[in-house]
């Protein structure tokens, strides 16, 4: 017999008992068969709010969720107002219309929706759509990218007003962001473009006395907008003292990465790191898939620079260093930790920046195992070796010999080993130390496609 069938016997004899026992003491109870097995009803708002965007699609139109940011669904649900009921903002696309994009806003009343206002625009496709109090009112702004043309997009951003939407600021753009760069309580907007003479150009707009947002200040960046448009990224970080900054990241054709940094600097936007000879930052290196990031959680915005490992004797390497550095709002740099990044076998080491010169590393690969050993240059003996295992029997693999386990994933066990460990010199760790040093990497917020 099934272990679960007395359980459902006890259910329906405690069924059979309460029907009788309504039939004593109270009003008929009859029991439908059907009503055990149906599915729950949704809220009567939510079925209205169906009817409400069937009407729409009804009259032409057809669902297009924006296609680009971490908001890409058809409808949203989000509170724009505070007041602790959420909205319903709906994408459509009519293509019937002069204006044939369309955002529906309808507001929650009770058990019901109705709609409150519309967002109408022209082009290809909403690019992407982001919520934001920018002015510490309470009440989100609504961000839209509008997909105008292949090489042309175009940022609105409303304001609610008593449910009637109203435009902020309307300008070509290739990406954006908004941030309190003035630490004001507001968040400003950054907007990058493209100049009258193609090159990259960076907008600041600030809160108004009389409540608009303006275009206070513009700098030039080093990176185009192709540069920026696949590759590129644009991050809120700070700067060694604390200060707020924006970093952005620029990718050439020669898969150089080049990073602008901006501030205020008496109201006003500043590149610290451009060069004002040849108007191009300084800080260029091999692009690595890396971005400005508070790598080791200080609260301040390090920046990666890729510089390659010494080569073995027969001219072997693997990968390279990163050295992560902290800028102050004079543009000048400090090393604050260094990291052997393996992103093939997903992990990274942080190894002392006094002996980047002393050794070299060599990868390897045989089924189901992945390895990376370390090497002094003086004598080309190896002092560490990690593996990453993966495969049937990978727990067995993961033991053999002198190897301890320092990191796991679902289906790759990370292990290291100390070859030679008599070796008495700076670079041999510990067992905890090598845990402590090593680290997965992990897929960041960059990867998610911008604004």
């Amino acid at each position: 017999m099934s272990k679960r069938r007395p359980t459902v016997i006890l259910f329906f004899l405690s069924v059979i008992l309460f029907a009788l026992t309504a039939c004593a003491n109270g009003p008929s109870f009859t029991l439908n068969p059907q009503e055990l097995y149906a599915l729950p009803k949704l809220p009567v708002k939510y079925t209205e709010l169906n009817a409400l965007l069937t009407e729409i699609l009804n009259g032409g139109a057809e669902y297009a969720a924006p296609t680009s940011g971490s908001n890409i669904q058809s409808v949203q649900l989000i509170d724009l107002n505070g007041d602790g009921r959420e909205e319903a903002v709906a994408f459509f696309r009519n293509p019937t219309d002069e204006k044939p994009l369309k955002i529906f806003i309808f507001s929650a009343q009770d058990d019901s929706y109705r709609l409150a206002s519309r967002i109408e625009g022209s082009g290809t496709a909403i690019y992407s759509i982001n919520y934001v109090d920018m002015n510490g009112d309470g009440q989100m702004e609504i961000a839209v990218g509008w997909k105008a043309a292949a090489e042309l997009q175009v940022l609105e951003i409303y304001t609610s007003e008593q449910e009637e939407t109203r435009p902020l600021v309307r300008t070509d753009y290739v990406k954006y962001l908004t941030f309190d760069l003035n630490e004001d309580g507001k968040q400003e907007l950054l907007v990058l473009r493209a100049g009258e003479n193609g090159d990259g150009v960076a907008d600041y707009y600030n809160w108004q006395d009389d409540g608009a947002l303006a275009s206070r200040s513009y700098v030039r960046i080093s990176s185009t907008m192709a540069e920026l448009s696949q590759q590129g990224r644009v991050r809120a970080g700070s700067l060694s003292n604390g200060e707020p900054a924006i970093f952005v990241s620029g990718v050439t054709d020669q898969s150089m990465a080049v990073t602008d940094i901006l501030t205020l600097r008496g109201g006003e936007i500043a590149n610290v790191v451009i060069d004002q000879t040849t108007g191009v930052s300084g800080e260029i290196s091999p692009f690595c898939s890396l971005y400005p990031v508070d790598f080791n959680n200080d609260g301040i915005t390090e920046v990666p620079r890729s510089i390659p490992l010494p080569t073995g004797p027969a001219g072997e390497t693997a990968y390279r260093l990163i050295d992560w550095r902290q800028f102050d709002r004079a543009g000048e740099s400090t090393s604050v930790l260094c990291t052997y990044h393996n992103p093939d076998d997903g992990w990274y080491l942080r190894v002392p920046a006094s002996s980047l010169d002393r050794f070299y590393a060599v990868r390897a690969i045989s089924p189901g195992e992945a390895s990376v050993t370390f090497c002094l240059r003086e004598n080309e003996q190896p002092f560490l070796r990690i593996s990453a295992l993966s495969g049937s029997g990978r727990d067995m693999r993961a033991i053999r010999g002198n190897r301890f386990i320092i990191g796991r994933r679902t289906e790759t066990i990370y292990t290291a080993e100390l070859p030679n460990p008599d070796i008495e010199q700076d670079l041999t760790m510990t067992e905890e130390e090598l845990r402590s040093a090593f680290s997965l990497i992990v897929r960041e917020d960059w990867l998610i496609s911008d604004n």
